[in-house]
């Protein structure tokens, strides 16, 4: 019985006579003898094998070796391709050496170096990878290149002919045809279209809350109160109403309304409000230092802004660190500047008093808020400015229950006295003086002289 070895030299011998090739030595019939002892042969043939079937065929073909090759990391036979085999041509006879026999070759391309640094350098697009990004946080949807673009302004929309001062307008000789009822303007289309968009962002369900939340939202009277309090409540403990953030912390002049709809967001703690916290800090600063707030609830507005702010900063002051210095600033500056009114200046005590102790010390005691407070109130008065400027030194020191006054006979008193005049101003040096521990507290911090 022959082996596989003899047999496919046998084989190799009966292949080349019957191609009448009759001087095929030994040597070149035992060649598959050779290949067959190379280890990196077999695992090729086996690989290829794999590739022929996973093609669903039944012959191997050049490209079954050719990834077989690849796949083993070994270097690809060249010269071989099933879907650009190469033409070969027959080379011109020898006569100096007639028994060479016909010559074939491959005959190679004529590249012109003019033509090839005259066409387009093509760039190999980058290959296919995935990569995770943000489609929404929270309902919002960042700016990304990867998200489709945010819906334009109207503004932005308008034609460049229409608008005032374009060149294409100065040099017209005929005014644009006015709109007519049939048919409107592009501006008003426009406008038209963003409305649509922007009713599309939302939900059925959740734009017939928001209209019915708006409706119950308004100034109450003795009948819609509760209403109103119901809506506050489905704000304060519902969840699922992160779409509806940007719309609810719109400013839209009603400071009580809004004031209770932001004290209601921040205590619902199922919504994320981080990232609306520069659309909550204006309406609540604007509503502390605005000048001219109804004179009958002025006060209450301020005070609740300042809750509001404090419960803010409690919060969210950890995570950002430079938070609460800022606000600290804007409150300082509308305080001692210089033709600031009266209101003005008590929402920022107030603002000062949301903020904390250190706030307040800053504020008045060392930055001379009181004293700018004191030196635009007259002796004795009475007001809500002069209210707060007290309650603002009763959360940084509290009053004793037993008040011993100061006494210009002694020399501690005196110096103490000398001190809050420095400080604070005459005014409230004699809302003070009554109360020794508590003006030495103020001072100092704590009631040793």
């Amino acid at each position: 019985m022959l082996s596989s070895r003899s047999y496919m030299s046998r084989l190799l011998k009966d292949v080349a006579d019957s191609l009448n090739i009759s001087n095929l030595s030994d040597i070149v019939a035992s060649f598959w003898r050779v290949m067959s002892n190379t280890e990196y042969t077999k695992w090729s043939r086996c690989e290829a094998a794999r590739f022929m079937r996973h093609a669903r065929r039944t012959t191997m073909t050049t490209s079954d070796i050719d990834q077989a090759l690849r796949v083993l990391n070994i270097e690809p036979i060249y010269g071989h391709s099933p879907h650009n085999p190469p033409t070969f041509r027959r080379a011109l006879p020898f006569p100096q050496l007639q028994s060479a026999g016909s010559v074939y070759f491959v005959e190679d391309e004529e590249i012109e170096f003019d033509r090839v640094l005259r066409e387009e350098k093509i760039t190999m697009p980058k290959g296919v990878n995935w990569t995770a990004h943000w489609l929404a946080v929270e309902g919002v949807q960042p700016l990304i290149p990867e998200n489709p673009p945010s819906i334009p302004r109207a503004t932005d929309q308008e034609p460049a002919a229409l608008r005032p001062g374009s060149p294409s307008r100065i040099g017209t000789i005929f005014p644009p045809t006015p709109p007519s009822p049939g048919r409107p303007s592009p501006i008003q289309t426009s406008k038209k279209q963003q409305q649509q968009l922007v009713k599309q962002v939302l939900s059925r369900e959740l734009q017939l809350y928001y209209t019915r939340l708006t409706s119950s939202l308004l100034p109450p009277t003795s009948s819609d109160q509760a209403k109103r309090t119901a809506a506050l409540a489905s704000l304060r403990h519902d969840a699922g109403l992160s779409p509806l953030l940007p719309y609810l912390t719109e400013n839209d002049g009603r400071f009580e309304v809004l004031l209770d709809v932001i004290g209601a967001l921040l205590d619902n703690s199922t919504l994320f409000v981080e990232p609306y916290l520069h659309q909550l800090l204006p309406p609540i600063l604007s509503i502390l230092l605005h000048s001219s707030l109804p004179p009958s609830h002025a006060t209450h507005l301020r005070t609740t802004a300042a809750q509001i702010l404090s419960h803010l900063l409690t919060h969210y002051s950890t995570t950002y660190p430079s938070l609460s210095p800022r606000i600290m600033k804007t409150l300082l500056l509308a305080l001692i500047s210089p033709g600031k009114s009266r209101g003005t200046r008590e929402g920022a005590i107030r603002g000062l008093m949301g903020v904390g102790k250190e706030a307040i010390r800053k504020g008045l005691v060392e930055g001379g808020g009181a004293k700018v407070v004191g030196s635009e109130c007259m002796p004795g008065e009475m007001s809500m400015l002069v209210d707060s400027v007290m309650d603002a030194f009763k959360i940084l020191y509290p009053p004793s229950k037993m008040p011993i006054p100061l006494h210009t006979e002694s020399e501690q008193d005196a110096r103490v006295l000398a001190q809050l005049h420095e400080v604070l101003g005459d005014c409230f040096t004699q809302q003070l003086a009554g109360d020794s521990a508590w003006a030495r507290g103020i001072l100092t911090g704590n009631t040793e002289s």
